[in-house]
């Protein structure tokens, strides 16, 4: 096992790790930004090293001085979090180049995955289900017309090298789809240095599934149930739950099984997520699979009570995993929420300030992972999520009674955030009975599209 790991990351997720790696007896490094110099994870952490300016470009995505920190200081291994160098195919590279470990895939995997395109036509020579769209990349307007053409509309376009909703756009008539298609290509090159193209068929009905897999490097692969996303504004997603009430047994297991064979067919080892479509008629399709740890994995650890960062560093230190599929079981019901700071009464834009009078709810089977603290000056540089609120239920209506109290006890002075949005929408009607098609419709009336 390591003596001393480096956090590529900051924020809440950069905390998450400190606090695995002190329990695990693991030294920590964390590595901040001048604008980060009083952040939480730059306090907690055994060691910190500011490696750069304000802007994510001159620190936690420079490369060269994240790797030089974990040089100087000795670290073993460096945890990427998510965002950030976490899926950079070179970054790991020169990580092994370096003889420091990259807790997560191989480079090979993240390269095979992490390329949409490609992803596809992975997961279509394994035999499993794609959504309906190109193979092969697309640049020109004309030709990708074409293609959107005998697809069928709705068509969504898609980055190649992308994700986080960015360079996504639907076209519901033929007459949009070039203005659309240069507008995604155009946001696409700006987010990722990269514009590739592809295209799927829109299923508008679908909901958003995906399958928590861990494997290690022998070859053993297990998935730890599925969290329903389907709750998202401009393709983000804002509320998660375990288990998906539309899943029944049968078709949990189905999913979980075609998972794994998608994990295997990537030669894939540390955690990772499968995300599926599924229609209302239960059939379903490979979507994307995230090389990383996701926003959302306190839902699936609140069920399992199976520690995903922990899994993560010792999978990588070469360990087997002790579970076994019939060891994984889903037990109660849990939600997330993810905090900002944002305005939804503004299309949800992101806003500053200094955190004042902060109260953090607690209780039984309720959850915070946060980088909050009195005092805290919101920088401008970064994304605005703040924290995640994750509770557990027996059933999902006490989870949901159990987060309403939470984000009700939540108290964050000093910046405009979406707490009482978050409030109202998880103690609507729409939420109580999961009516998906609903709450997204209000969300894109409130972001003005």
């Amino acid at each position: 096992m390591y003596d001393k790991i480096l956090i590529a990351n900051r924020g809440e997720i950069a905390v998450r790790i400190i606090r695995a790696c002190r329990e695990m007896g693991i030294l920590s490094v964390a590595v901040c930004s001048e604008a980060d110099r009083d952040a939480l994870h730059a306090r907690l952490a055994d060691e910190c090293i500011c490696i750069g300016g304000g802007k994510a470009s001159e620190s936690y995505l420079n490369v060269e001085e994240v790797l030089s920190a974990a040089l100087v200081t000795g670290a073993q291994a460096i945890h990427p979090g998510f965002g950030f160098l976490s899926e950079n195919t070179q970054f790991a590279r020169m990580c092994q180049e370096c003889g420091i470990d990259f807790i997560g895939p191989s480079p090979e995997s993240i390269e095979r995955m992490g390329d949409k395109s490609r992803a596809r036509e992975t997961m279509t020579t394994a035999g499993i289900p794609v959504i309906p769209g190109t193979l092969t990349t697309v640049k020109d307007p004309a030709e990708a017309k074409k293609s959107a053409d005998a697809i069928g509309y709705p068509v969504i376009i898609k980055a190649a090298a992308g994700g986080g909703g960015r360079g996504m756009r639907v076209v519901q008539r033929p007459e949009d789809f070039e203005d659309l298609f240069r507008l995604a290509r155009q946001e696409t090159a700006q987010a990722f240095g990269d514009d590739r193209m592809y295209m799927e068929k829109y299923l508008g009905d679908a909901r958003h599934i995906e399958i928590q897999v861990l494997a290690d490097r022998y070859g053993n692969t297990v998935y730890l149930g599925e969290r329903d996303c389907s709750i998202q504004r401009r393709h983000q997603k804002m509320v998660e739950e375990s288990p998906a009430v539309i899943l029944d047994d049968e078709l949990r297991a189905q999913m979980g099984e075609t998972a794994v064979k998608a994990a295997r067919a990537a030669l894939y080892y540390s955690a990772g997520t499968i995300e599926f479509l599924v229609e209302p008629d239960g059939n379903f399709y490979f979507m994307e699979m995230n090389t990383r740890i996701q926003v959302e994995h306190p839902v699936t650890e609140m069920v399992t009570g199976i520690d995903l960062i922990k899994q993560m560093i010792r999978i990588c230190a070469g360990e087997k995993l002790k579970y076994k599929q019939k060891d994984i079981r889903l037990q109660g019901h849990a939600i997330e929420c993810r905090i900002s700071a944002e305005d939804p009464e503004h299309g949800f834009s992101p806003c500053l300030g200094t955190v004042k009078n902060l109260h953090v709810p607690a209780g039984n089977q309720i959850r915070v992972d946060s980088c909050l603290y009195d005092g805290l000056v919101i920088p401008p540089y970064y994304d605005s999520m703040l924290a995640k609120v994750i509770v557990r239920g027996e059933d999902r209506e006490e989870a949901i009674q159990k987060m309403q109290s939470a984000l009700g006890e939540f108290i964050i002075e000093g910046v405009t955030t979406n707490l009482d949005f978050q409030y109202e929408l998880v103690g609507s009607e729409a939420f109580a009975r999961n009516d998906v098609a609903s709450i997204n419709a209000m969300l894109e009336e409130r972001c003005g599209s």
